[in-house]
């Protein structure tokens, strides 16, 4: 049986994380918000701005792995 300390930390890791992760949710939703509202006034920049927001997608999402790493590692 674990002790009360090593669950409640353990429990607020993950209520942490789960905090955490609205910030790259939201963070991929204006990326790709703001592409659409880019091709829908300006239709021939659509390459330029699809590849740059795969790019700030690619580095939001690996926010959110580090910090799903981190909650595993800090129990």
């Amino acid at each position: 049986m674990l002790p009360l300390e090593a669950v409640l930390n353990g429990s607020l890791n993950m209520i942490g994380y789960g905090l955490a992760t609205l910030g790259p949710g939201l963070g991929v939703a204006w990326i790709f918000s703001s592409v659409i509202n880019g091709t829908a006034r300006q239709p021939e920049a659509r390459g330029a701005m699809l590849s740059t927001a795969w790019i700030g997608f690619a580095v939001v999402e690996a926010l959110a792995i580090i910090g799903i790493a981190l909650a595993f590692v800090i129990q």
